[in-house]
């Protein structure tokens, strides 16, 4: 089982445990209040930043002392399988805005993909062939700094996950990046309420074809 929590910009909190024996928790791209967020309380086993800007790598506003992955590589800590991508935060190959890390995590028999600012319009065959079979995706729809709902649309159909989470879109009227409506618009969902949280088990997954978007609240 795993639960997910959204903290607002990128930043997710990933819970995974069984009912024996497992219990592991991974936080991804904590953000530093200079965004105007206000960043939780939150303790990891696991710190992933997938790249060094002030809205994703405040590792110091994480407690415990979790194992900090900030780039590509493989890497397994208490039972979670860590696979780091390289990729883009823009469209002309990092010229602009330099190097972005999607996280594939593997854990409970579940895959999920992190895809950080990415900026790239779409992925690579070969990052498609590294992301692999992906149960959920947290994808970046804002625009402005990363992909908009358009190009999240085409990347979300080269990775054809069971579950969608958007993420990095507008939460204050000051953001000046689109709100989450235009992702829905643009996927053909245009109503889902928020949740608080979103619990998955391996069993209990959307059937292969019946992709589902879940819209989580900070």
């Amino acid at each position: 089982m795993a639960k997910i929590y959204w903290a607002g910009q990128s930043c997710f909190e990933i819970s995974f445990s069984n009912s024996k024996d497992h219990e592991a928790n991974i936080v991804i791209d904590p953000f530093d209040e200079d965004t105007g967020l206000k960043l939780p309380n939150l303790k990891a086993d696991i710190l992933l930043v997938t790249h060094d800007h002030h809205d994703h790598n405040n590792v110091k506003g994480v407690k415990g002392e979790p194992f900090v992955i900030d780039g590509p590589g493989e890497y397994e800590v208490k039972e979670v399988f860590v696979q780091g991508i390289s990729s883009f935060h823009d469209d002309v190959n990092g010229k602009e805005k330099g190097k972005n890390t999607i996280y594939v995590l593997e854990s409970e028999e579940m895959r999920f993909c992190h895809l950080g600012d990415l900026g790239q319009k779409q992925l690579t065959d070969e990052q498609v062939d590294k992301i692999g079979a992906i149960d959920v995706l947290m994808v970046p729809v804002g625009g402005e700094y990363t992909i908009d709902s358009s190009s999240a649309q085409k990347i979300i159909g080269q990775i054809e996950p069971r579950i969608v989470i958007p993420m990095h879109y507008a939460v204050s009227k000051s953001s000046k990046l689109d709100g989450v409506d235009k992702f829905l618009k643009t996927m053909g969902k245009p109503s889902i309420a928020p949740q608080d949280k979103l619990v998955v088990k391996e069993s209990a997954m959307p059937k292969e074809g019946a992709m589902e978007i879940v819209v989580l609240q900070p």
